[in-house]
């Protein structure tokens, strides 16, 4: 006899462990992204778009540097910053992308490391998504060793000229500024500085990446500076050195770990649905052994992988922060189920786990680059097995 499924969120009891307030922050972002966003999710894949009629909807809920204290940003706690990531992703991994990149990364960079006018100047117009930032890191050459980056800023004058190449930039074909690390001679020493860049400056260019088969709703492009010239206030006083895009990045891969699992969400609960409902051999495949042992696995995982989050997410509201290892320890865990859960989802969906009227093969494709950003899955597991270890294998 059959019964209502149980929902994830009551299996895991994980509202036992939230407060009103990170239940209510989760729950209007659940709304609004089932509301507004999933009606479009698969025709703004399939047309490679960014829906920016959403942007100031997103920045009036608080979206936008949620996690950041001060400067118009709402100050969110660890825990209701990764929620609300995981309902972004619950619809699309773009749509977090675009938060994330605006707030973990273009903002975090500014707030951690920029003079009190550089804050005063952009975060406010960035939590309102007045200007839209992104944060250019990686290069063509330059993927999972940052430290071997090309893009060089030399002083002249009075401020600096910065050459060279980023890329797989998310946000930065709709940038108005980009954080931008380059090489720079410090007084004979080689090192590592953050500069703002803004659209308009003479020299600095977005081309957009086309035929992306993942993350087509995201906008993704390149940064290229040629002879891009800027003030000396351009630079990020406090950042010096690769530890501080670094620093940036763990903030992201902390809402990574969340978010990835709303993706591994919306492929299981859409594919209970499919599964209650579709018949073979005269019965629903849900009632199938081999099926309901399926759920059964990605279940667990899904709700481990909570657990693995909140945990972390406490751990970083009570000391302020957590260790990088626990980030990559929390992101390579989580993605890797997320990613598994949409293969094993697309799967059981059969022939209609390939149309995009189900979310499956949508969330498969994103995960790919999920899989690959903020950290690739090896590098992660370096990361752990130094750890573990002592031994650096890089």
């Amino acid at each position: 006899m059959a019964t209502e499924p149980m929902p994830l969120d009551v299996l895991s009891a994980l509202d036992a462990h939230l407060t009103e307030d990170e239940i209510m922050v989760r729950d209007t972002v659940r709304r609004f992204v089932r509301e507004r966003y999933l009606p479009r999710a698969g025709q703004l894949f399939e047309d490679e778009q960014f829906p920016m009629d959403l942007i100031p909807e997103i920045a009036e809920m608080g979206l936008l540097g949620a996690g950041l204290e001060g400067y118009g940003c709402a100050g969110m706690s660890p825990v209701q910053y990764g929620l609300i990531l995981q309902e972004l992703e619950y619809g699309d991994s773009g749509l977090r992308s675009f938060a994330s990149v605006q707030g973990s990364l273009a903002m975090y960079s500014i707030w951690a490391y920029g003079s009190e006018a550089q804050k005063q100047k952009y975060l406010p117009k960035m939590a309102k998504g007045e200007l839209i930032g992104c944060f250019g890191l990686t290069e063509p050459d330059s993927g999972s060793d940052p430290g071997s980056m090309t893009t060089r800023a030399r002083k002249d004058g009075s401020g600096w000229v910065i050459s060279g190449t980023k890329m797989w930039i998310t946000n930065s074909p709709l940038a108005h500024l980009a954080v931008v690390w380059a090489k720079v001679d410090d007084g004979g020493a080689e090192s590592i500085r953050g500069f703002i860049v803004e659209r308009g400056t003479q020299g600095f260019e977005t081309p957009k990446i086309h035929g992306k088969m993942s993350l087509r709703a995201s906008e993704t492009g390149e940064i290229v500076l040629d002879e891009c010239r800027v003030g000396e206030d351009a630079m990020l006083p406090k950042g010096e050195g690769l530890k501080a895009p670094l620093g940036c990045l763990t903030q992201a891969r902390f809402g990574i770990a969340w978010g990835a699992l709303g993706a591994a969400k919306a492929c299981f609960d859409s594919t209970v649905a499919y599964a209650r409902t579709s018949v073979q051999f005269g019965v629903p495949i849900a009632s199938k052994q081999l099926i309901q042992e399926q759920f059964a696995e990605m279940g667990s995982e899904i709700v481990k992988g909570d657990i693995m989050a909140l945990h972390f997410g406490r751990m970083k509201q009570k000391h302020g922060k957590i260790r990088p290892e626990q980030v990559s320890l929390c992101k390579r865990n989580n993605v890797r189920v997320a990613l598994e859960v949409a293969r094993t989802c697309r799967g059981i969906l059969g022939g209609n786990g390939i149309l995009l009227e189900y979310p499956a093969i949508r969330h498969m494709l994103n995960l790919e680059s999920v899989y690959t950003y903020e950290g690739t899955h090896e590098v992660h597991t370096l990361v752990l097995g130094k750890a573990f270890t002592g031994i650096n294998a890089f």
